[in-house]
């Protein structure tokens, strides 16, 4: 077949001798960047045109977004085309091949490498930028996911998503004034960008203004049609944790059950999504139904999965929650053995985090609270290591702190708990916790106001 060279939406040069590769590629870019359904328009493309290296390892890289073993079995077939093809493509077309390669293989530090040389010699590649943002926050590297993007800043300033992704790496590196900037140019650039969004959620999240975050997101939502269910459900979850924080119990119960959970029940990040809502609601004293039944007969399929040691981990506390105990069981089991046998740059990350805290998560699912705080406790400290965002690792603070309070451990529980008030105030949740270990420590005046404060609050959030 001819080959001829095209370009594609971000004027990058594009090897192809078909003209619906193009559109294809295009479809890709627009949907990946900005968390759209359109992406996987690519693949029909990608199957009509096996001489496209570039239109192959994105189709790769679409199949191992699935977050399943059987990722890798499903994108290898692509990438094979796209090995094939890759003497025909351009010098940046061949680097995105090599990058997908390496993340099909499991390589991860050779893909965010690959994915920075790119963006470096070709700053208008903004996918290879959002791939290596990916695999570097999965690794808890953040430094890394702005640097990466930050070869792109001068070549695309006219991209809302490029912005979008600037600004979640700012956050996530506690450069939290820089973020809140990048993030509304982005939302000026494209008011309906959802990832500046979802920036804004966890910039407000940090600096503790629930009521800002809960008014932005609420007026956003409008412009989240159309968005893949990732970035749809998550962006509802942080909806709902602002909610939270208000004591508004019924309307993220309507959420929860339309929007959060629902969308996609076979997805990973729908799934955690669920579970960490669920959590956050019990350890907010909240009954939450028998919603857990539901959601694990979807994660009893999980007990083999090992993508990330951050699912995991949920999976594992859902399952207990949801009464598998079996399946709960056999998989912390799983995470020990998969622990023993993962390569050396994932030893720290699943050996040495992942699985105390997968003691202590099944152990404060059992009742053990010892057991729980010992396994936590040994964990904390390093939860970077296993990805995940400040937002989702502050689950397993919230229950390591639950096990302290059941295990009487009052004095270090009191210390967490004022600092969590003092990060974000007037949260009926945390009122209560304090009131509950202030009465037991018998500083009764104290807990008596602070319930007071919080019930008065409470009547003034549903107002």
């Amino acid at each position: 077949m001819p080959i001829s060279r095209q370009t594609d939406r971000l004027d990058n040069a594009v090897t192809t001798g078909r003209s619906g590769t193009i559109d294809g590629i295009d479809a890709f870019i627009g949907g990946f960047l900005g968390y759209r359904t359109e992406a996987v328009d690519l693949l029909p493309a990608a199957d009509a045109d096996h001489d496209s290296a570039l239109a192959q390892a994105y189709a790769a890289a679409l199949h191992m977004f699935a977050e399943t073993p059987d990722a890798v079995a499903n994108a290898t077939p692509y990438l094979a085309r796209a090995e094939a093809a890759a003497g025909d493509a351009t010098p940046r077309e061949r680097l995105t091949v090599e990058a997908v390669g390496a993340w099909v293989r499991g390589d991860m530090p050779r893909a965010i490498r690959l994915h920075e040389e790119t963006v470096a010699r070709f700053p208008r590649d903004l996918v290879a930028a959002k791939l290596g943002q990916y695999h570097a926050f999965n690794l808890g590297d953040s430094p890394t996911m702005l640097r990466i993007v930050d070869h792109a800043v001068p070549h695309a300033p006219e991209v809302a998503e490029l912005h979008g992704m600037r600004a979640f790496a700012l956050e996530q590196c506690h450069l939290i004034d820089e973020a809140e900037a990048e993030a509304r140019e982005a939302i000026r650039l494209r008011r309906d960008e959802p990832w500046a969004h979802h920036a804004i959620a966890h910039v407000c999240l940090s600096r503790g203004r629930t009521d800002d975050g809960l008014a932005f997101m609420q007026e956003m939502s409008e412009t989240w049609v159309g968005l893949n269910s990732f970035m749809s459900t998550h962006n509802w979850w942080h909806l709902c944790l602002f909610l939270l924080d208000r004591d508004r119990v019924d309307e993220i119960f309507a959420i929860y059950d339309g929007r959060v959970w629902g969308v996609w029940k076979e997805y990973s990040q729908d799934q955690i999504n669920a579970v960490s809502l669920l959590m956050r609601l019990e350890l907010a004293g909240i009954d939450v139904g028998d919603r857990w039944a539901d959601l694990g007969s979807y994660l009893a399929l999980r007990t083999g999965d090992h993508v990330q040691p951050f699912l995991d981990l949920q999976y594992l506390y859902g399952l207990a929650r949801a009464g598998l105990t079996e399946k709960a069981d056999a998989l912390r089991l799983a995470i020990h053995a998969h622990a023993r046998a993962v390569p050396p740059f994932l030893v720290p990350a699943w050996a040495e985090v992942a699985v105390p805290a997968a003691d202590g998560l099944l152990a404060h699912a059992k009742g053990e609270w010892q057991a729980a705080i010992r396994g936590l406790g040994q964990a904390l400290p390093r939860m970077t290591e296993i990805g995940g965002s400040h937002a989702q690792r502050d689950l397993f603070e919230q229950v390591y702190l639950d096990a302290l309070i059941r295990a009487d451990r009052l004095v270090p529980a009191q210390q967490m708990l004022e600092l969590r008030r003092a990060a974000t105030p007037e949260v009926p949740a945390t009122l209560r916790a304090l009131s509950n270990v202030y009465g037991r420590l018998g500083l009764d005046a104290r807990a008596q106001a602070l319930l007071t404060h919080a019930d008065a609050l409470t009547r003034r959030y549903r107002g």
